[in-house]
């Protein structure tokens, strides 16, 4: 039976509810005031310049409920962390930066329920003080809540599933201004858990909790390829969570970033781990930058918020001006496609600032791309030259569709929807059902358009 009445024995984490102050778009009340956004009109990397008409930012749902029912196509805006044109409009962007209190803390059901413009790092402290976690956190926690599940955005861990998957429940208005509910017993739920802003503006979550954690941090540098080949699960099972930072020439893997939780798994590891050495001092993932903006590292205990993203809050994450894509294939071909990505590197690596190498376990949101298969993603952060990675990318899905690969929706990729159905078992299944919510397109966009109708 689905624990439904989480609202009993709760306590507000702030006071009022009110977070810390957001990284999001400018607060935009009426159209007149769209000039004074132009500093916000483009994503967190400065890659992409929004070209909706209009910005509005309503201060509750009531309010987003109300602009629903006006006419013109909308969208939400979060923390702007996308690559590419999924949270833009033809007409009108609503941004969720108001809606970003925490609303209850079940500490008896271990549930947190937030607002739709919550960041996971806003909130994470004072979770940890009460004695909860939510299960991982992706490399950054700048992003929402709510536009990280819809993503099917992640962190790393054989045993851990997207950030979706600790998703019970959540409400969305739909495109006539109603507010409905959907939680995990609904039909619906797993297609728009991770709905990719075409069912309608979600508002807010209710996520599954678990006691608080320790995690320590240890980093390896220089990893032969032939280790990583041979040991390829065993590595990446060394920990809680583990990600490898690499390019595609040479032969090592420049760092293996394992996390564990000290309540779960032994204190130490090797300082010889499968041929890699052990870090002496603190790193970027990036080489020759700063590791000021890094969560803690060489082994030093901290809480799971400051040790499971790669990054820190109130830091400009990875390098700032940047491009980012992301593919993901099953688990079991993970080595063979690292192997096309090498055959590229001459290709890949003058473009390449760093990549990482993350794994994720399978779940049952139709258009996540670990849907039903474990998964590694592939993730390439590029130097903000985006002609010549744009014309990259086509060669490398290339190299990577005989492994079935699917992009990270929120990042840079061409794959195009007839591409994609063939991926996705229930892609048809997501676009009928997208249909019967919005059957006028209101949500619709050119990225909508181009990738699922």
């Amino acid at each position: 039976m689905l624990r439904k009445e989480f609202l009993h024995t709760t306590s507000r984490i702030a006071a009022g509810g009110l977070l810390l102050p957001y990284l999001g778009c400018a607060t935009k009340k009426t159209p007149a005031d769209a000039a004074d956004a132009s500093a916000f009109r483009s994503n967190w990397a400065g890659n992409y310049v929004y070209r909706a008409e209009q910005v509005y930012e309503p201060g509750s749902v009531e309010e987003l409920q109300q602009r629903m029912q006006e006419a013109g196509r909308k969208k939400a805006l979060g923390s702007r962390h996308c690559f590419n044109d999924i949270a833009d409009s033809p007409n009108v962007q609503l941004s969720t930066r108001a809606l970003n209190k925490v609303i209850e803390l079940d500490e008896v059901e271990s549930l947190l329920t937030v607002g739709a413009g919550a960041r996971y790092g806003d909130f994470s402290v004072d979770l940890y003080e009460r004695g909860f976690a939510v299960h991982n956190l992706a490399s950054l926690p700048h992003i929402t809540v709510a536009g990280a599940c819809a993503t099917g955005t992640h962190g790393s861990g054989v045993t851990n599933g997207n950030l979706a998957t600790s998703v019970l429940s959540f409400d969305l208005v739909k495109p006539d201004g109603s507010l409905v509910t959907l939680d995990r017993d609904h039909p619906d739920f797993p297609a728009v858990a991770v709905g990719l802003g075409a069912f309608g503006i979600v508002t807010q979550l209710t996520l599954e909790l678990q006691p608080a954690f320790d995690v320590r941090q240890d980093i390896y540098l220089d990893l032969p390829v032939s280790a990583l080949e041979e040991h390829f699960d065993d590595i990446m099972s060394s920990g809680y969570s583990v990600s490898l930072f690499t390019t595609y020439g040479g032969d090592t893997v420049s760092e293996v970033w394992i996390k564990r939780r000290t309540d779960r798994e032994a204190p130490d590891l090797p300082a010889d781990f499968y041929g890699a050495r052990a870090a002496t001092e603190e790193m970027h993932p990036i080489a020759g930058l700063d590791p000021v903006n890094t969560t803690g590292q060489l082994g030093v205990p901290g809480p799971w918020y400051d040790r499971l993203p790669h990054f820190r809050m109130g830091f400009t994450p990875s390098a700032g001006k940047e491009l980012q894509a992301e593919y993901f294939v099953a688990r079991t071909d993970a080595v063979a496609a690292m192997r096309a990505l090498r055959a590229l590197g001459d290709r890949i690596d003058p473009l390449l600032l760093i990549s990482e190498v993350r794994t994720i376990r399978a779940d049952e949101f139709w258009m996540s791309p670990a849907y039903r298969r474990d998964s590694v993603a592939l993730h390439f952060t590029w130097k903000q030259e985006e002609p010549a990675v744009r014309a990259l990318l086509p060669l490398i899905e290339a190299a990577l569709a005989s492994f079935a690969v699917r992009p990270h929706w929120g990042k840079l990729f061409t794959l195009e929807s007839e591409t994609l159905r063939q991926r996705y078992p229930r892609f048809d299944d997501f676009v009928a059902l997208a249909q019967r919510y919005d059957p006028e397109g209101k949500f619709r966009n050119d990225y909508l358009d181009r990738t699922v109708y």
